[in-house]
């Protein structure tokens, strides 16, 4: 009986010769230039993966992921995907998935020295800091949890608006456009949170502007 490691390689097996007796061209194909209109930020949560929940095949979603989706400017991993995203991958469209039931979010809502992790988590706190009104509003707590990881989507999504190659790329190309959704664990329902990103950066895009332009990344369809 295999154990868990080396079923992995099993499943690779199986899994080529499938790909391999549906399409005999598929890795031919597959190791073709990739040409993906999805960016992806998630969580590094092993239960949500993003081509899953998406229903996406290999190719069409470039995908990176950290704790709790973050998008921190002073990381140069998740900058530097973003920009190659944008820049050399001409994506459309910019997700950034949170998911209910986020360890990270939950870490960052609770008063305990976590060591390293602290100042990855204090920019979730920092989130909670931004909206402490609303969500101190909120008697129940797991609605609060809920809404603290959708804020936390939204501000992650300003984030990524607040960079140069985005706004470069929006203003000449009018893509790619951003958008927050939050995979629910529970259901296994994937929401679109419509976030109203004119409204939001309405009164504070001038602080952000890198280009002297107007631009919005505004949901379309």
């Amino acid at each position: 009986m295999l154990n868990s490691y080396d079923q992995i390689f099993e499943n690779n097996r199986k899994w080529m010769e499938d790909k391999i007796a549906n399409n005999p061209e598929f890795f031919k194909n597959l190791a073709t230039t990739q040409t993906p209109e999805y960016l992806y930020i998630g969580c590094s949560d092993s239960r949500a993966t993003a081509e899953e929940l998406m229903g996406a095949k290999p190719g069409e979603v470039f995908v990176t992921r950290n704790i709790a989706n973050v998008v921190n400017t002073l990381d140069m991993s998740s900058t530097a995907v973003i920009q190659y995203a944008v820049e050399h991958l001409k994506v459309k469209h910019i997700v950034v998935c949170g998911h209910y039931n986020c360890g990270g979010v939950k870490a960052a809502m609770t008063p305990q020295d976590l060591g390293l992790l602290n100042p990855w988590l204090r920019n979730i706190r920092d989130v909670y800091r931004l909206h402490q009104a609303e969500l101190d509003a909120i008697e129940d707590e797991h609605r609060k949890y809920d809404r603290l990881v959708e804020l936390n989507v939204q501000e992650q999504c300003i984030n990524v608006i607040k960079m140069a190659c985005v706004q470069e790329r929006y203003i000449t190309d009018h893509f790619p456009l951003v958008h927050g959704w939050v995979f629910d664990l529970r259901s296994g329902k994937l929401i679109d949170l419509n976030i109203d990103f004119e409204n939001i950066l309405k009164d504070i895009q001038k602080i952000y502007d890198l280009t002297n332009s107007d631009w919005v990344m505004s949901h379309k369809k």
